[in-house]
């Protein structure tokens, strides 16, 4: 009797049809990888601030080498110049948009409100401007923005003070007083998130259109030595 033959030793192995197999990992272009870097190098430097940062960190999470980081942006402050730069362009764009309405109640309103929305909506691009660095970028930082603003807001107020019968030459002392005012606010909120950003803003401009007091068209210090 012809014995059948017995089955090789060991499982056979089954064949692994082609769609199982793992995808290869799709290759970014040089634009692509540059925003992954960008992305990533803000998201660290919000974390961190930028002493704490490493390229080494930047290039982990990227999953590439450092010599890729450094070939897109020269090194460490390269890459935080690039994404400061984009964050203060953002913010003014979004500030200067902001500002359409006529009344410079409402003017006051959409600037506090568009300040606190940038905070709300891109909270990592805000912590990486107001975070303290040797860098700056072309643009400057924060304050060079709120700078930008509160020119705006001066030649509106030298309007309406001229209107009041008030000095025109005082709109950029009050200027930079509403939008200092507003930005430390908003540094402040940006910690706390309470109350909601409408009530922030409503309180802001009740401060700051309506005074703790009637406003004063020659007002002096009541200080001692300050009449």
């Amino acid at each position: 009797m012809v014995e059948a033959p017995k089955a090789a030793s060991g499982k056979r192995r089954r064949a692994v049809p082609a769609s199982a197999k793992p995808a290869s990992r799709v290759r970014m272009s040089a634009a692509q990888r540059r925003e992954q870097l960008i992305s990533i190098g803000r998201q660290i430097f919000a974390e961190r601030g930028f002493d704490a940062t490493s390229i080494e960190e930047v290039a982990s999470r990227a999953k590439v080498s450092k010599p890729v980081v450094y070939e897109h942006f020269g090194g460490k402050e390269g890459l935080y110049a690039v994404v400061v730069d984009r964050e203060v362009r953002s913010l003014l764009d979004r500030i200067t948009t902001a500002l359409t309405a006529g009344h410079p109640r409402e003017l006051l309103e959409q600037a506090a409100l568009a300040l606190l929305g940038y905070i709300e909506e891109e909270t990592s691009g805000f912590r990486v401007l107001v975070r303290e660095s040797p860098v700056l970028s072309a643009t400057g930082n924060f304050s060079s923005v709120m700078n930008d603003v509160a020119h705006q807001v001066e030649h509106i107020l030298g309007a309406e003070f001229s209107s009041r019968g008030y000095d025109p030459k005082l709109a950029e002392l009050y200027a930079q007083a509403l939008v200092g005012m507003v930005a430390l606010t908003g540094r402040w909120w940006l910690e706390v998130r309470k109350p909601r950003k409408e009530t922030v803003a409503a309180h802001l401009v009740n401060l700051s259109w309506n005074g703790l007091s009637n406003l004063e068209a020659k007002p002096g210090l009541i200080t001692a030595g300050g009449h």
